[in-house]
């Protein structure tokens, strides 16, 4: 049970130090030139969806803190991109041009069709906030591929949320070998597909790196 609570730990120290390495890149450069908006706006609404029970779900002091620490940090993102003097102004929406309202509405079908219990409206929303996850990271690396690089922070960014995804996929296996009736179709596909989301920007952010780790991670567009 400790291996399973170090990988997890693992997991949730990566997708943490990713807030923070975006905070420093942000309040650093003054500028959120290269930032996916709206990836920002869908990990709010995926955390304010997953934790809502955090008024009445009180599993333990580190899950609730957590918890906190997420819907936090990822608002406060929001409120600097949108409202910070002088960042709000290095904004470039044609860049951030994926269409991210058409990720919602197929996962809040998604959400309401498939749950663990079709009869309460919080397992819909934690549903939902399950397959949102999987692909709010796809604004973020339309607008990379569509600039053709990864400021050196920003790739630190988006290679950290990657890692903690690959860190629970490992928990995952290890608790489906090692527990006996551990079974979570949702997550598991959920998390999948992120993760091959991911596979492209790993390839390149490993090759740029080997270069020179402090270089921007160089994307190929697509011929």
């Amino acid at each position: 049970m400790g291996y399973i609570n170090a990988i997890r730990l693992a997991g949730d120290m990566s997708h943490m130090a990713s807030f923070f390495v975006l905070l420093f890149k942000i309040n650093k450069s003054k500028s959120v030139a290269g930032i996916s908006l709206k990836t920002q706006e869908l990990y709010v609404l995926v955390f304010c969806t997953r934790y809502v029970d955090i008024f009445w779900n009180h599993l333990s002091l580190y899950n609730s803190l957590m918890k906190v620490i997420f819907i936090a940090l990822s608002v406060m993102i929001v409120y600097v991109m949108r409202r910070g003097v002088p960042q709000r102004s290095t904004y470039n929406p044609e860049l951030d041009s994926f269409p991210h309202h058409w990720l919602v509405l197929p996962c809040v079908l998604l959400g309401v069709a498939i749950n663990q219990d079709p009869t309460s409206p919080f397992e819909m929303a934690w549903a939902f906030s399950i397959y949102l996850e999987a692909v709010a990271i796809m604004p973020q690396l339309h607008m990379v591929q569509k600039h053709g690089e990864a400021e050196n922070l920003t790739s630190h960014y988006i290679f950290l949320l990657g890692l903690y995804r690959v860190f629970y996929l490992v928990n995952w296996v290890y608790r489906y070998m090692t527990e006996d009736g551990y079974w979570q179709a949702i997550v598991w596909v959920s998390g999948a597909v992120q993760a091959v989301l991911y596979l492209d920007f790993f390839y390149n952010y490993v090759k740029s790196k080997q270069k020179d780790f402090y270089q921007p991670v160089q994307i190929a567009l697509p011929v």
